[in-house]
């Protein structure tokens, strides 16, 4: 069975991507601390296939993924999943009864809290906030000490593993709140859903000593109809002022217009580096339910 590596622990919302992406009928697995050390795992051959989050549409780019599929890895990204995040506020099973204005700390990773901020001003105005590595980490300590007025805000899933009792749902601050999630590895496809789309992701770092570069590159993409869905721009980390571009454009890389494209921009000194092209899917038209798998529990 080819295994997968993502973003641990089990109950944050890489886990639940990476279940939505890869059933856990056709594929193992395996956790891992860290996004560096799922690329790495993938780019070393230890893994067929890794997923890791690199962009949320209220905190914005996982600048980490970006730096180290540039400097550190070279893998090609395989596939995309636009997914829901959708926060809880959960306690432990023992403190159901408790009001609100009982609770002392809330728990969860940075951009979690983030995300819900105005919940908790309106409605835990004078709670104390910890910041922990994962929402699973926190749905953990809240779990392990019920002796606490403590809640922890993450997925269900997280509550379903430790066993908590969900005190308020879509707690975020946005109703619009998705993460895209990216798999990269070996050539790969769901193995029952269809794609929504393709895409492919392009890097392009620009010439230095060249006016206008920019202009030029989107225009090369504009006059042949290639739709660009994504520019992010990344310090190339060797001179200030210096920047890679990512691009995703709507169509396979394959594809004349790209092709001719890619060509333009590279006479013009510019240097392209393929990322991969892929299918899209969103979560709920691959049958999500939002629901972590029943033997994981």
């Amino acid at each position: 069975m080819n295994e997968v590596a993502y973003l641990g622990p089990r109950g944050t919302f890489t886990y639940e991507a990476t279940q939505a992406l890869f059933p856990k009928t056709d594929f193992q697995h395996t956790p891992c601390n860290s996004i560096p050390d799922v690329l790495t795992a993938v780019d070393q051959g230890e893994v067929a296939y890794g997923v890791v989050p690199v962009e949320n549409a209220i905190e914005g780019s996982v600048n980490l993924t970006h730096d180290w599929l540039v400097h550190h890895v070279h893998v090609q990204v395989t596939g995309e999943l636009i997914y829901p995040i959708k926060q809880n506020l959960m306690i432990h099973t023992q403190n159901r009864m408790l009001s609100p204005s009982r609770f002392t700390q809330v728990l969860s990773h940075p951009q979690a809290i983030a995300q819900c901020q105005s919940y908790l001003r309106k409605h835990l105005p004078n709670i104390d906030v910890t910041y922990v590595d994962s929402t699973a980490e926190a749905a953990r300590q809240v779990a392990e000490n019920p002796e606490e007025n403590w809640v922890a805000i993450g997925p269900q899933s997280a509550g379903k593993i430790y066993h908590l009792s969900i005190l308020s749902t879509d707690i975020q601050d946005y109703p619009n709140n998705f993460t895209r999630f990216i798999a990269v590895g070996k050539p790969w496809s769901h193995p029952s859903a269809t794609p929504s789309g393709k895409k492919s992701s392009l890097l392009v770092t620009l010439p230095t000593d060249f006016p206008g570069a920019l202009y030029r590159v989107l225009s090369s993409f504009a006059k042949r109809g290639v739709n660009l869905s994504r520019i992010e721009s990344r310090p190339t980390k060797r001179k200030l002022g210096t920047y890679h571009f990512f691009i995703d454009a709507e169509q396979e890389s394959n594809e004349l217009d790209i092709i001719a494209a890619v060509d333009e921009i590279k006479a013009w000194g510019c240097q392209v580096r393929h990322l991969g092209s892929y299918p899209c899917y969103f979560f709920e038209k691959i049958g999500g339910t939002n629901r972590v798998d029943n033997r994981e529990r």
